[in-house]
């Protein structure tokens, strides 16, 4: 019975499609029919080839998927950038990795999903860059993202086990990243045990020229070169260990991942990530049967999470007298950064220590039934529990006496249920149609600050007594819906079209942090733009409609393409924000400019659309090799349609040309990438506008039989520019406060890009 099944993996072979984009980085097999499943509406397929070299370019998974049409990267942590999809990003997208669908336990959103899985363990990665299968996953309104490591592999029937594995390592020069890689199997016919462990560890990067006019830490003894950007030095660790059994056409698999991240600083956050421990334990049975195939799994991720000041920001705060010398008030240095004299005038704060807990327990069910020949039914159920603690320890002046819970036993369960029918009637026609019922409950325990009585600063009894005295339960019933098609004309042209209704409930921290306190609410950002943002429980989940179509040219053995993808997406209740008054706790009435601020979220209405466009083609072959071009442009704008303003971190119009030349064992390129000027910004968030850019990378590799060497040169000119999409530049100073002169952060600077980085990798196979 011709039936679409998950893969199986055996020994290596050709690479096959399933119901997903697969951007495929080592060979696999599949056991049974090949898929019938065309790749989703607006996806894109990136040659393996430049895949496998940018893992020597890079310790960010995310970046990985850069050649995606349509989309663009949240600046963040060195390993930890948020993709965003035609202009949704983080929460709004559904990632998963090894199928486990995780939450960024962290109140800035420092430890995303993608950040557990470290670019040398990638076997593949699934994107749904245009309308995503209600099977694809839920709560969600911008599209999904798979990361799976590499895949299980057994012998074939009679032959001898094997033993094999890989070994590389990196370095790039402009902020010493260095790293490590090692991965082993043992197979048999039915059984496999694997092991992956990676390490990454870089210095703060420096940009390609001065772009502040001080070098000023809030450390005594402690400064940074002007061109320097703070606090983007990191250093993490993963590991992951499999064991696989294979016993006919049933595949059970169970996986245990740990990244232990000793820091990782961050440029656009007043915190940095000190600490960052996850465990997880993963557990799969896949099956094909008469009928079709049934998957099943079931998964645990722990996080322990810990924030403070890094080396680059301000760790003493408030006033003190130190051997007879007043050291200020409100906001001043105690000398040398030693801790405040208990004889002094006020209480010293050591630092800010945030500490958050998260647990995240899924199960899920999908089952792929081949009615007919023409039709296969795909059913399943999902449920997730997650719960989440988020508390502040005194630590003296204003933090004390007791213990701030931003979060207080938080819960966020999800059960779900989906169906979808794929049909191909002819040739010409496939068509795939699906609806997805999901319920989403919220929780929460009693806010407290620091301290309870009613005069304390912040109006920390004020809020957290309104807080307590509302309902925290909420239960959202969500109908995600989608319909997609697509006509095959001729051996020379496609197009998919399609329209999705999708819906995303609330995050814990949208719906749960509560204090109106600026200091607070600086705390409590996970879009990286200098603001403090209070939650808001009366938050409704988004609801977005989408219309989009790919017009796919392409010579019969895609030897050149071009494809053409508009969308247009119109959002309800789109999670936004307004400024906000503390002192009365109501929306603002005049506008702060020019400076960050608090704001509250609020439902909104927004719309966003653009177009994406990528081809490729050969230009000649030479005696010293073939030569072609690859080509890729981005455009996206997104209003909110009830204030008129520019929702925030569009990326601006982009484009990325690239010649390419193979000869042997040889792959070389040269890059070039365009951004345009982002004016359009978020008024509301003050958000900040960068200028244009262009930049020029090269890149080269050679392979031989066992082992790959990768080369270049990143921002060869060593261009300065800004990251349109990097937030604002709060990366040394007193990032506690909302400075005024002459402390810092101060707000008009956005994190700058690298300047020129050399970087080379090898990876020896055995």
């Amino acid at each position: 019975m011709a039936l679409a099944l998950p893969p199986m993996i055996l020994l290596s072979g050709p690479a096959l499609a399933a119901d997903d984009t697969v951007l495929t980085l080592t060979p696999i097999t599949v056991i049974g029919a090949q898929s019938r499943v065309s790749q989703p509406l607006g996806a894109a397929v990136i040659d393996p080839a430049s895949l496998a070299a940018k893992r020597s370019a890079t310790s960010d998974t995310a970046s990985l998927l850069s050649d995606i049409p349509g989309l663009s990267l949240y600046g963040a942590g060195g390993v930890s950038s948020l993709p965003a999809i035609n202009g949704l990003a983080d929460d709004r997208l559904r990632i998963k990795v090894d199928g486990m669908d995780l939450i960024a336990s962290c109140p800035n959103h420092m430890n995303p999903a993608l950040s557990y899985i470290d670019p040398t363990n990638v076997g593949t990665l699934k994107v749904y860059a245009g309308i995503a299968p209600v099977s694809a996953g839920g709560d969600s309104i911008g599209g999904s993202i798979n990361a799976e490591s590499r895949p299980p592999e057994f012998v074939a029937p009679g032959d001898k086990p094997i033993v094999k594995g890989e070994l590389g390592t990196f370095y790039r020069s402009n902020n010493d990243a260095r790293g490590l890689n090692l991965s082993a199997s043992y197979a048999t016919q039915a059984f496999n045990v694997s092991y992956s462990g990676s390490t990454a560890k870089a210095d703060n990067y420096t940009a390609g020229g001065d772009f502040k006019s001080y070098d000023f830490s809030g450390r005594i003894g402690h400064t940074l070169a002007r061109d320097e950007v703070g606090s983007t030095a990191y250093d993490t660790r993963n590991h992951s260990l499999g064991l696989a059994f294979m016993n006919d056409n049933h595949l059970f698999e169970a996986k245990l991942g740990i990244q232990d991240m000793p820091f990782q600083l961050y440029p656009n956050q007043r915190m940095d990530m000190l600490y960052n421990k996850q465990d997880s334990l993963n557990l799969r049975y896949l099956g094909q049967f008469d009928w079709g195939s049934l998957e099943a799994r079931a998964y645990q991720e722990n996080v322990d999470h810990f924030m403070d000041f890094g080396p680059d920001k301000r760790y003493w705060y408030g006033g003190s007298t130190v051997a007879g010398v007043v050291v200020g008030s409100g906001g001043a240095m105690a000398l040398n950064g030693a801790p405040c004299s208990p004889s002094g005038t006020a209480t010293c704060a050591a630092g800010m220590p945030m500490y958050t807990e998260g647990k995240t327990t899924g199960v899920s069910v999908k089952a792929d039934v081949a009615l007919n020949p023409q039709d296969l039914l795909r059913v399943g159920a999902e449920l997730q529990q997650y719960r989440v603690n988020d508390w502040w320890p005194a630590s003296g002046g204003g933090m004390a006496p007791g213990t701030f819970w931003n979060i207080k036993d938080g819960e966020r369960d999800r059960t779900a249920l989906f169906a979808e029918l794929e049909t191909r009637k002819s040739a010409q026609w496939m068509t795939l149609i699906g609806a997805r019922v999901e319920q989403v409950k919220m929780d929460a325990g009693k806010a407290a600050g620091y301290n309870t009585a009613s005069t304390a600063g912040g109006n920390q009894a004020r809020d957290a007594d309104a807080f307590n005295d509302q309902s925290h339960s909420s239960t959202d019933t969500n109908v995600d819906l989608s319909a997609l098609a697509k006509y095959t004309a001729n051996a020379n042209y496609d197009i998919e079209f399609g329209f999705a209704h999708k819906v995303r409930s609330p995050n814990v921290y949208e719906r749960f942090t509560w204090s109106t306190w600026q200091m607070a609410a600086l705390m409590n950002n996970f879009v990286g733009d200098g603001n403090g943002y209070i939650g808001n429980l009366n938050l409704k989940p988004e609801a977005a409609n989408t219309l989009s179509a790919t017009f796919d040219w392409h010579a019969a053995d895609s030897s050149w393409g071009f494809k053409a993808t508009p969308f247009y997406t119109q959002v309800d209740d789109y999670i936004d924000a307004v400024q906000w008054n503390a002192a009365t706790n109501a929306p603002a009435t005049t506008l702060a400019t020019d400076k960050f601020s608090v704001l509250k979220y609020m439902n909104q209405s927004a719309r966003l659309y653009g177009v994406n466009l990528s081809g490729h083609m050969p230009l000649a072959k030479t005696a010293v090799g073939d030569f072609g071009v690859k080509a890729l442009l981005n455009y996206t704008r997104g209003t909110n349609e009830d204030t008129g303003d520019n929702l925030y971190n569009i990326m601006p119009l982009n484009a990325k040309l690239a010649v390419t030349q193979t000869t042997g064992g040889w792959a070389n390129s040269v890059e070039l990438v365009m951004v345009s000027a982002k004016n359009d910004v978020s008024s509301v968030r003050n958000e900040i506008k960068t200028p244009g850019y262009g930049l020029v990378n090269l890149r080269g590799s050679f392979g031989w039989k066992t082992v790959r060497l990768d080369f270049g040169v990143e921002n060869l000119f060593d261009k300065f520019y800004s990251l349109p999409t990097g937030g604002a530049y709060t990366g040394q100073g007193t990032t506690m406060t909302n400075p005024a002169v002459p402390n810092y952060p101060q707000w008009g600077t956005a994190v700058p890009g690298m300047g020129r980085s050399i970087y080379v990798g090898v990876n020896v196979k055995f």
